[in-house]
């Protein structure tokens, strides 16, 4: 049986894995890769958030925000649509396929004020795996919350990409 790791260790271990991942790593992978519970993992994840550590918890697993990044344009862009799974990965698919990454999605909601949840979705793959989440787990979008309207923050490597990526968006009418 591989040996469990505690505490400080397991948290300087978890922290390595995360600045050499290249893409989001789930909890259940990193418990199994340390011998813990998933659950002991989302509580070391929050210890590290709680110094300051820039973790992202995405749909696809952690992530460790470089701050080493190169140049990058972002822009915040206000949808509305139906919640229905196709129209979902019509809207993210136009994003990524323009050269896009869907930071993360907010709802202004009338009790709790701005809601925001990180996607970082980048690719038609990780679209894929969006939807098929979404509907595995009949779960709800955000923006049902607010009759389909939403905001996405988006990023890109040049701006010209955010402004044909809102083009798009715009000409398939999913622009607000």
């Amino acid at each position: 049986m591989k040996e469990k790791l505690i505490g400080e260790d397991r948290r300087k271990l978890l922290l390595e894995w995360l600045k050499t991942a290249h893409e989001p790593i789930t909890g259940s992978v990193l418990a199994k890769k340390t011998n813990v519970s998933r659950q002991v993992i989302v509580q070391d994840i929050s210890i590290l958030k709680a110094r300051n550590t820039p973790i992202l918890s995405t749909s696809q697993g952690y992530l460790l925000i470089s701050s080493s990044r190169p140049n990058v344009f972002r822009k915040k862009i206000a949808c509305c649509h139906s919640a229905d799974k196709n129209v979902t990965q019509e809207e993210l698919q136009i994003i990524v396929d323009q050269g896009a990454t869907v930071l993360d999605v907010s709802v202004e909601h009338q009790l709790y004020g701005d809601i925001t949840a990180s996607l970082m979705i980048a690719s038609r793959r990780d679209v894929h795996e969006f939807i098929k989440k979404f509907t595995e787990t009949k779960a709800t979008l955000l923006s049902e919350l607010t009759g389909g309207v939403h905001l996405h923050t988006i990023e890109a490597p040049e701006e010209k990409i955010l402004i044909e990526t809102e083009k798009s968006l715009k000409e398939a009418g999913f622009l607000l």
